[in-house]
């Protein structure tokens, strides 16, 4: 859900159309003003989440301590679990760029840069929060025409950079397509203000899945990266002198070749007569 807080401003307002129109149609925007202060008061934002059954939100808002203010978070239990403060330094949106858009409801391919989102806490978890707003449903099944939408995030410099792309597939001669990146909007440059992070105990219940969700475990049945399943087979052993092969008329003895092993000698050859 994308809620526009009580003094949001015209670049505000813009960032939340354009991450709605990249989201649809998984996702709600309210576009009335609500006044709130989700650091202070989180209660209108678990009203809001029970009334949408949202479980991710996007808050915008404006001030003069705190300009062009985002506010990424997400729920757990209808409660917040926890969110990060970005500021907007710098916002391109999708009609500024003129290229060509992907359909709505594409799912994005998700690239992430930077050492820093895996030696940081806060940007370990902001990682995290990027990845569930922005992956979309699970699908069983990837077609190669399909990947046609890159979100790229870097984070360098005690800021975090986000572009959007769009793959496009060109002729290479073989059977594997050229592929080509075609910036499409929006792309922002954020900075990092304040945290609300879980502690780690609540963070850990919060991944906890249910019992009816976990697929029962199958016997001699494994899989691979890539999900390919491979199962065992177990059998008796073989006794290879009872195998039945097919019979061939050309691998059977001739009588000449019959009466030598019965012999158990070699027998001469015929000298030519002239």
């Amino acid at each position: 859900m994308l809620i526009k807080g009580g003094n949001a401003n015209l670049t505000v307002t813009e960032v939340l159309k354009d991450i709605y129109a990249v989201k649809k149609p998984f996702a709600v925007l309210y576009k009335k003003k609500n006044i709130t202060r989700p650091f202070e008061d989180q209660t209108s934002l678990e009203f809001f989440s029970k009334k949408s059954d949202c479980s991710l939100f996007l808050f915008g808002s404006h001030n003069k301590k705190r300009p062009n203010n985002l506010i990424i978070g997400r729920m757990f239990d209808y409660h917040v679990l926890d969110m990060i403060e970005l500021g907007i330094e710098k916002f391109v949106s999708l009609k500024d760029v003129k290229n060509s858009k992907c359909p709505e409801g594409t799912k994005p391919m998700l690239i992430f840069a930077g050492d820093t989102f895996d030696l940081n806490e806060e940007y370990r978890r902001l990682k995290s929060l990027l990845i569930d707003f922005f992956r979309g449903p699970n699908v069983p099944n990837i077609r190669l025409a399909g990947l046609e939408y890159v979100l790229h995030f870097t984070a360098v410099d005690g800021k975090i950079y986000m572009r959007s792309y769009k793959v496009l597939l060109k002729k290479s001669g073989c059977k594997i397509p050229r592929i080509e990146l075609e910036e499409m909007g929006p792309s922002l440059d954020l900075v990092m203000r304040r945290t609300h992070l879980a502690s780690d105990d609540l963070y850990k219940l919060s991944l906890k899945q249910p019992k009816a969700l976990k697929a029962k475990k199958k016997k001699n049945i494994s899989h691979d990266v890539f999900g390919t399943a491979y199962g065992r087979i177990h059998m008796q052993k073989q006794d290879l002198g009872k195998l039945q092969t097919r019979k061939m008329k050309g691998l059977k003895k001739r009588p000449a070749e019959k009466s030598v092993e019965e012999d158990g000698g070699i027998s001469p050859k015929k000298t030519k007569s002239a």
